[in-house]
């Protein structure tokens, strides 16, 4: 379900306020990557606080723990409340982050690939010779190690007469 604007004016104190403002997609955008940071670094503060309050009262009203207010606590609505829109929030700025650093990325890449390029087109030979020729001749193996030829100990008379009792014993096979 939203959360509406009334419902975020009564879970919310005025710098958390502020912060939440801060944290729309227009405004974000307009903030320098310093700004960016230190708006999710304190925007990350707020919202563990009211994550630790949050817990600190559901544990109170289920009797895991004593109260430790003056009074005991009845309901956590409102700080389950503050820590969605807390939470919200920062996964909204965490997403600006994350967007700004693949934009950097990508312009690192092109960057790199169009040095890349100039590298190589001042290393090409000019226009009208010829490239040096590749070797020519066998491509190297993908193993590094040579295969090593074995001697075949079983002279051929022997191989032959082998094989031709094994064709006597299939063909006696067969005839049955």
């Amino acid at each position: 379900m939203a959360i509406t604007t009334k419902q975020e004016l009564r879970a919310l104190s005025a710098d958390e306020r502020e912060l939440i403002d801060m944290s729309g997609a227009r405004v974000v955008k307009a903030l320098t990557d310093a700004q960016l940071s230190s708006l999710v670094k304190r925007t990350r503060t707020k919202r563990d606080r009211a994550r630790t309050l949050a817990e600190r009262q559901r544990r109170e009203l289920r009797g895991k723990s004593r109260a430790r207010g003056a009074a005991p606590v009845k309901a956590d609505d409102g700080s389950q409340l503050k820590l969605a829109i807390l939470t919200a929030a920062l996964a909204r700025l965490d997403a600006e982050t994350a967007r700004r650093g693949t934009v950097k990325a990508k312009a690192a890449l092109v960057a790199s690939a169009k040095k890349a390029l100039s590298l190589k087109q001042k290393t090409k030979p000019a226009k009208g010779t010829k490239a040096p020729a590749k070797p020519r001749g066998p491509a190297q193996p993908a193993r590094g190690k040579t295969r090593v030829a074995v001697k075949n100990h079983v002279p051929g008379s022997v191989r032959g007469s082998v094989r031709s009792q094994g064709a006597k014993a299939q063909a006696k096979r067969d005839s049955r």
